[in-house]
């Protein structure tokens, strides 16, 4: 639906972080520090130093008391978090930098500042998005030491007396978290991204945000009225009355539809020609099991294990990979749940200490996922030790990620092999019919799916990447977001020839990219044949309540239509045609 803008409305776009509408009053949150260079004489100098560890301390505790109230509120996993802000804290580099300017005649304030802007310098280079966060954690440190200094904490969220939309340059943990309970509708950023802890956090409390807005917080006024679209990744500032009156409207839709998408939850994923099909959910996290359960999904399609990687600086143990993963099985459990080996490059796991690989400037493209287990595989080992020993413990499926031909689906094998029959040797208990499979993500996995799929027990398309790679866009890059295109008559072509494939060989074949989790496309992947899908919690209801609309010979109509298509333009066209006649809103 498009509403005309009055000219005066202004209208921010930066990147959704956590979805929803919110309509409410500007809280603003600013940091003002002075930061002046100042000569400090010889007698102050041990007084300047006193002043840095006091505000040192004071910090730390302030990181403990955040531990304890995103654990209290949200959970353990989400309250590691706060680990990494303490780890940056307790650097000793960053002690003895800061110390050595203080004794060299500056005073504490400025020696901060200098110490940490070189250090955030130094991530400029990088274009990796989850490094880019880091910086965005060591500015978060570097604010709050000074904040004590300066004995200066500025607005607090504690002050808030109405229902508000808090706009700042950046939210820590612990002031995103400390909004459950209080009158709060959403956020806005200058600066953060998709992976950054405060759009993590909104959306573990379902609040609307939009980051990387860039500069947001020197547009507004406190006080003044504006409009989050966390969908779109919008903010709208000085709305017309005629805007206003839109986005009453579409909030008030979507709360209704909330309530009403509740009622699905529960109810059986079948056409109304009684064609079923199983919906499991994807996770990160522990604490996200009784979420995804509770929303209907009949187990985890999607276990990624890479949390368990970051914020330390060694290699996980098998024991460490074992009691992190028995958890969620266990209480997934007597759901199936499949657990993707892990998914990281190998750049990420140098800057994470773990490893010491030269220098990738594609490390898309680079040794990551499988092939980064291939070529270590005592890494793989640790892990593949641990996911066969948890195969007693519950319904556990394996599955490799971004296999890209025949041999690395062998070669994974054939190390599983061998640590079978080491666990048999030691006399280890596993399942040894335990499912094993690949993500078809590569092109050229597609090319040769017909060989894959004699080698495995399963198959699961990740639209995320195949979709990325087959059509060479970085969906990350906003000068090629638009080409980004799950509609692409190669995309359905290659997804097709998958399920196709896999049924020939007799196995089952499912989707866990985001693809699977847009109701608007159940028609076609539907009438495709695929009939698993693993998506997030959110998405559950929604495909279940389009799913129950309709009918399974409906869908292999149209995806026989769209399927000899030659553009997404028409396709899409199709699909709109689709619902209109059947009078459904998708």
């Amino acid at each position: 639906m498009f509403v005309n803008r009055d000219i005066r409305d202004i209208v921010l776009e930066g990147i959704a972080a956590s979805p929803g509408i919110a309509i409410g009053k500007v809280f603003l949150l600013k940091e003002e520090f002075c930061l002046i260079r100042k000569e400090i004489s010889k007698s102050f100098r041990e007084v300047e130093r006193k002043r840095f560890d006091d505000a040192i301390e004071k910090t730390r505790n302030e990181f403990m008391v955040m531990y304890n109230k995103i654990n209290d509120i949200l959970g353990e996993n989400y309250a590691h978090i706060a680990t990494v802000h303490l780890l940056i804290l307790d650097d000793p580099a960053l002690k003895k930098d800061v110390y050595k300017l203080i004794l060299d005649g500056v005073n504490t304030e400025y020696a901060l500042f200098k110490v940490f802007d070189k250090i955030i310098r130094s991530f400029d280079g990088i274009s990796d998005s989850f490094f880019k966060e880091r910086k965005i954690d060591i500015q978060n440190v570097a604010k709050k030491i000074l904040a004590n200094l300066f004995g200066n904490k500025g607005k607090s969220l504690t002050e808030i007396d109405e229902k508000s939309i808090v706009i700042a340059n950046n939210l820590t943990p612990a002031d995103t978290v400390s909004v459950r309970g209080k009158k709060i509708a959403g956020f806005a950023t200058d600066i953060g991204g998709k992976t950054s802890h405060t759009a993590i956090i909104a959306q573990g409390l379902a609040i609307p945000a939009v980051v990387g807005l860039k500069n947001i917080s020197s547009l507004v006024k406190a006080g003044e009225t504006i409009i989050i679209d966390g969908d779109k990744g919008e903010v709208i500032l000085s709305p017309s009355s005629k805007v206003l009156l839109y986005y009453k409207n579409k909030y008030d839709l979507q709360l209704s539809k909330i309530v009403e998408l509740e009622k699905f939850k529960n109810l059986t994923s079948e056409t109304i020609d009684k064609h079923k099909i199983f919906i499991f959910a994807n996770i990160d996290h522990l604490d996200e099991v009784s979420l995804v359960l509770n929303k209907g999904a009949v187990g985890i399609g999607l276990y990624r294990t890479e949390t368990i990687y970051f914020n330390r600086d060694s290699i996980p143990t098998e024991q460490e990979h074992f009691d992190t993963y028995s958890k969620v099985v266990q209480q997934v459990s007597p759901h199936v749940i499949t657990i993707r080996t892990f998914d990281l490059g190998g750049d990420k796991l140098t800057k994470m200490r773990l490893l010491n690989l030269n220098f990738e400037s594609n490390p898309f493209l680079g040794l990551r996922s499988i092939r980064l287990c291939l070529k270590y595989p005592e890494i793989f080992i640790s892990q593949l030790r641990a996911i066969l020993r948890l195969s007693v413990l519950g319904k556990v499926k394996l599955m490799y990620p971004m296999i890209s031909g025949l041999a690395e689906v062998r070669a994974a094998n054939a190390i599983l092999s061998e640590v079978k029959k080491d666990l048999r040797k030691e006399n280890i208990k596993f399942d040894e019919n335990m499912e094993v499979g690949v993500m078809i993500e590569v092109p050229s996995a597609v090319a040769v799916i017909d060989s894959i799929v004699k080698e495995v027990d399963f198959v699961s398309i990740g639209t995320n990447d195949l979709i990325q790679y087959t059509l060479a866009v970085d969906r990350v890059n906003e000068n090629v977001a638009y080409l980004y295109d799950p509609m692409h008559p190669a995309i359905l072509r290659f997804i097709k020839r998958i399920i196709d494939e896999a049924y020939k060989a007799g196995i089952k074949v499912a989707m866990c990219g985001e693809m699977a989790g847009e109701p608007k496309y159940m028609p076609i992947i539907l009438g495709m044949g695929l009939d698993e899908f693993s998506v997030s919690p959110s998405q559950i209801a929604p495909i279940k309540k389009i799913v129950r609309s309709i009918s399974f010979v409906d869908c292999k109509t149209i995806a026989d239509k769209v399927l000899k298509l030659e553009d997404s333009k028409s396709i899409l066209k199709e699909i709109d045609l689709f619902y209109e006649t059947r009078g459904i809103n998708a």
